[in-house]
């Protein structure tokens, strides 16, 4: 006799009802929003530093209290919890001040889920730091630790690899991509290939 199977969300792993459907993964919706949101893990580097801003659909960055913010002005600033506390805006977003904390964004780097060739061998260089899919569905942010005087665009490929550490804040969406480490690795060697 097969095994009964069970939820998938690892806290709970009750039996599934027997009404539920031969692909269900989760006892309910409950364990399956908790268990995304576990998939959204933004590393401590990060929610640590009081740097979080929220932004509008557009991108355009706001404070917690839905006022104009500044990625260069630390006023506008708060701590993650607050941040994702707040209900201002459409998302979370985390500012670059220059303290060697980078962001590569690479933009449409995804088709229908699926990397594309020229954006793999930079994603398999800076392996052993988080990646998350950008808020478009499209692209990739790798997060990590590096020097970078000023942000720089480069085209690669068919696509075109942003390169930012200060000055700037990015949209984080915290849906880590593929088995990538909730942690920031050292991409000064990525950093100075592509340049």
């Amino acid at each position: 006799m097969p095994p009964t199977p069970r939820c998938q969300h690892e806290p709970c792993r009750r039996p599934l009802p027997i009404t539920a459907r031969r692909d269900a993964r989760y006892c309910s919706g409950r364990c399956r929003t908790a268990a995304c949101r576990a998939r959204r893990t933004i590393p401590a580097e990060l929610t640590s530093r009081p740097r979080w801003v929220r932004h509008t659909t557009r991108k355009v960055p706001l404070t917690v209290h839905g006022a104009a913010a500044s990625s260069t002005d630390r006023s506008t600033w708060s701590p993650y919890a607050h941040a994702a506390a707040s209900t201002a805006g459409a998302g979370l977003g985390f500012v670059l001040d220059g303290d060697g904390v980078v962001c590569l964004d690479l933009d449409h780097a995804l088709a229908d889920g699926e990397l594309l060739p020229w954006a793999q061998p930079i994603v398999d260089a800076a392996a052993g730091t988080w990646v998350e899919v950008s808020q478009s569905g499209t692209g990739l942010h790798i997060w990590g630790r590096g020097s970078l005087a000023q942000g720089r665009r480069i085209p690669v490929g068919s696509g075109s690899v942003e390169l930012y550490g200060i000055g700037r804040y990015i949209a984080v969406t915290g849906r880590s991509w593929g088995g990538t480490p909730s942690r920031l690795g050292d991409l000064q060697h990525v950093i100075d290939s592509l340049l």
